[in-house]
């Protein structure tokens, strides 16, 4: 039996993912207590309903940035994997606060319909323009490594959220200043708080899969068991488990029976532990490897497939 011991907990892209949150954070906190403030003096919801998205940047680009360093811990006594999947627990914490900003801009719209406030269009304005800059620099840092990583892909999906806000309020104070009619910015607020709330399911279900070690996005289980079945020499493979630690880091352990390989075990894991790789990006695989059937193979037992 044997595995990868690949364990790179300060690997580049993990220390360019970092940087790119630092980055984003400055201008995201200066621009979010500029909204708060403008949303105030101006009456505007919708700068509010922004400030609120950016709020929830700030604390989830500051949580993102706690899970990297948090997970650069090496592994112990206690936690033999280590702590990476600290900033999987923080993307599942700021969907729920992404969620619970968007409910509570409902309710706030839904007030407001029935006693609507004096908004100050052109101060609205001249904020929205400024929150739109913030959010493009900010999407721009963190767009390179979204997809490497559910954490900075959290931030990205809330810095994407909030630049679809910016656009939302600059076209409401546009309207308003045309038209004089200050409902268009409770719609705009309801929209905007409507639009982050799918995109903001998908990240928690992603999180969630994670963490109840689901089979990742994209890895066919039937394709991965059917693929070692089929290396040379071996006759079967049961208690088979794929899951993820974080996002970019997938794991595999299973058993094979491969009566015919005693001699060479070795090569035989070698072989299956460069496919799975080469094949299915899978980099931490552990296989055991019987001539017999262990009790679980004859019991059928763990056998999902």
């Amino acid at each position: 039996m044997t595995h990868d011991h690949s364990h790179a907990h300060l690997s580049p892209a993990t220390l360019r993912n970092e940087r790119a949150l630092w980055t984003a954070l400055a201008p995201t906190t200066a621009f979010m207590l500029a909204e708060i403030i403008g949303g105030v003096v101006f009456g505007s919801l919708a700068l509010i309903s922004d400030a609120g998205h950016m709020a929830t940047d700030v604390f989830g680009i500051g949580l993102a940035i706690a899970a990297i360093r948090l997970g650069r811990r090496p592994p112990d006594a206690r936690r033999t994997f280590g702590y990476e999947r600290l900033e999987i627990l923080a993307a599942a914490a700021n969907a729920l606060l992404l969620i619970g900003v968007a409910v509570y801009i409902l309710y706030e719209a839904w007030r407001r319909l029935s006693e609507p406030p004096e908004i100050q269009s052109i101060g609205m304005l001249v904020i929205a323009v400024m929150g739109l800059g913030v959010n493009l620099f900010s999407m721009r840092v963190l767009a390179g490594g979204k997809d490497e990583s559910l954490n900075l892909k959290g931030a990205y999906l809330e810095v994407w959220s909030d630049l679809l806000g910016s656009i939302g309020v600059i076209v409401a104070a546009v309207l308003i200043r045309l038209t004089g009619w200050t409902v268009i910015d409770t719609i705009v607020a309801v929209l905007i708080g409507l639009w982050v709330v799918p995109r903001t399911a998908m990240l928690l279900r992603g999180a969630v899969n994670i963490l109840l070690e689901g089979v990742p996005d994209g890895i066919d289980l039937v394709a991965v068991r059917d693929a070692i079945a089929a290396e040379p020499g071996i006759e079967d493979v049961h208690d088979l488990h794929v899951w993820a630690l974080t996002g970019g880091r997938i794991c595999l352990t299973a058993h094979v029976l491969a009566p015919t390989r005693r001699d060479d075990q070795d090569a035989l894991i070698a072989a299956t532990r460069e496919m799975l790789h080469e094949r299915f990006g899978i980099g931490h695989v552990t296989l055991q490897v019987e001539r017999e059937p262990c009790p679980d193979a004859a019991a059928g037992g763990h056998r999902f497939l």
